[in-house]
């Protein structure tokens, strides 16, 4: 099998919609509001400054995604690339579909000068992730994430 993975453009919205509604209720039972996820998407894909869309394909079919972001460390005088909105297909997971897309993160990471390093976060439960991270050479912090969600109107 192989799996080809390029950079989400404006036809691939639709999919990755469908994704992160999968998702998110797969990993957090949460239903989106997909007008709002649209827009959201729909701005990444137009800003790829800000955030970008990794797609992998395998036989010409979606398979798979990402989304990177990035955070600027001032410790490192850098910016971390974070790996957000993962999602694999059922039927193309454990096939090296996620594989395909981290490795494809790393070698963009590695060629821009101020990238300081790769992060991501995953569910405390999800061990099989857990795993295919450590595997892939990425290792847990001792940092916790919190956050204040605010609701805004736009």
């Amino acid at each position: 099998m192989t799996v080809q993975i390029r950079q989400a453009q404006s036809q691939d919205i639709d999919e990755l919609v469908d994704f992160n509604l999968a998702m998110a209720q797969e990993t957090e039972d949460k239903p989106l509001n997909i007008a709002r996820l649209r827009s959201g998407i729909t701005y990444a894909v137009q800003h790829p400054a800000e955030a970008f869309y990794l797609v992998a394909h395998t036989d010409y079919k979606p398979a798979g995604a990402l989304m990177v972001t990035f955070e600027w460390s001032d410790w490192r005088d850098g910016r971390f690339w974070w790996i957000q909105s993962v999602y694999v297909k059922p039927e193309w997971r454990r096939q090296g579909v996620y594989r395909s897309l981290h490795e494809a993160v790393r070698v963009l990471a590695l060629g821009d000068p101020l990238a300081c390093g790769i992060r991501l976060y995953v569910e405390r439960e999800n061990s099989i992730a857990q795993q295919t991270y450590l595997d892939l050479g990425m290792h847990e912090t001792h940092y916790r994430l919190f956050e204040e969600e605010f609701h805004s109107q736009h």
